[in-house]
């Protein structure tokens, strides 16, 4: 039997890399926007940590620590800021990187079904060609058992 041959496997083979590297990219990103939130967790964690410490705090006592905690603040909230803009791009990376692999995965899958279709196809074809030649042969064998002078012919070729 024929060996099966697709014309587009070299282009289903190279979507199947090309998948494989979005997806890549995507994780890349998914763990860069999860360092970032964690980052994000971390800052606004530790404001909460210095209130919550403030708070507890004689009101006396409080006072000075207060005055340069509400100096500094602002800085930690432009760092807030900052990282929450981050993961705010982050996120919309992740979201075209995703709606590219969602693309390429489908275009593969179609390719795919092609290519099982084409393989169906090839396979019902090559099937049909070998009962085309069993057929002609059974038919070869059955004239040269009725017909005399075939079987003759047929007896002296089997002699030699």
């Amino acid at each position: 039997m024929k060996r099966f041959v697709w014309r587009l496997q070299r282009v289903l083979d190279v979507k199947k890399k090309e998948e494989q590297v979005k997806k890549m990219e995507l994780l890349r990103l998914t763990e860069k926007l999860t360092q970032k939130r964690s980052e994000l967790l971390i800052e606004k964690r530790i404001l909460q940590d210095i209130i919550r410490d403030l708070s507890s705090k004689n009101p006396r006592e409080r006072l000075g620590e207060q005055e340069l905690f509400l100096r500094h603040s602002k800085t930690a909230n432009d760092l807030i800021r900052k990282l929450e803009e981050q993961a705010r791009e982050l996120e919309l990376q992740q979201r075209q990187k995703i709606a590219e692999v969602v693309k390429l995965r489908r275009f593969r899958e179609g390719l795919e079904k092609l290519r099982a279709q084409a393989k169906a196809n090839f396979i019902r074809e090559q099937e049909k060609l070998e009962q085309k030649e069993l057929d002609e042969m059974a038919a070869i064998g059955f004239a040269r058992k009725t017909d005399p002078v075939l079987r003759q012919i047929a007896q002296t070729g089997d002699d030699q």
